[in-house]
């Protein structure tokens, strides 16, 4: 059998990479229904158990946001602060 096939398989991991819990805001509006979060941080999610202690918390832009909130986490992109800017809210990035 060839040497290749004998050997198992390795790829590459990055250890440098930051993974993110990553909420839409479209899931927003369902979250402040089913919780009654008044402001989206992270120990709020952290307290109804959407994250962990360590998570990092990255916002995105899909879907559409009626609720005016205040957001304090760990990234958002661009296109959802713009959103929640226009909602009347407001995003704070915590390091």
């Amino acid at each position: 059998m060839p040497i290749q096939r004998r050997i198992p398989k390795r790829g590459f991991t990055n250890n440098n990479r930051i993974s993110y819990k990553v909420f839409n805001i479209g899931q927003v509006d369902q979250l402040v229904a089913k919780y009654g979060l008044t402001e989206f941080t992270l120990e709020s999610l952290f307290l109804n158990g959407l994250v962990g202690r360590t998570d990092l918390v990255k916002i995105l832009a899909n879907g559409e946001i009626k609720a005016k909130l205040a957001f304090k986490v760990n990234a958002a992109s661009e296109k959802a602060k713009q959103a929640i800017e226009a909602a009347g809210g407001s995003v704070e990035i915590i390091k």
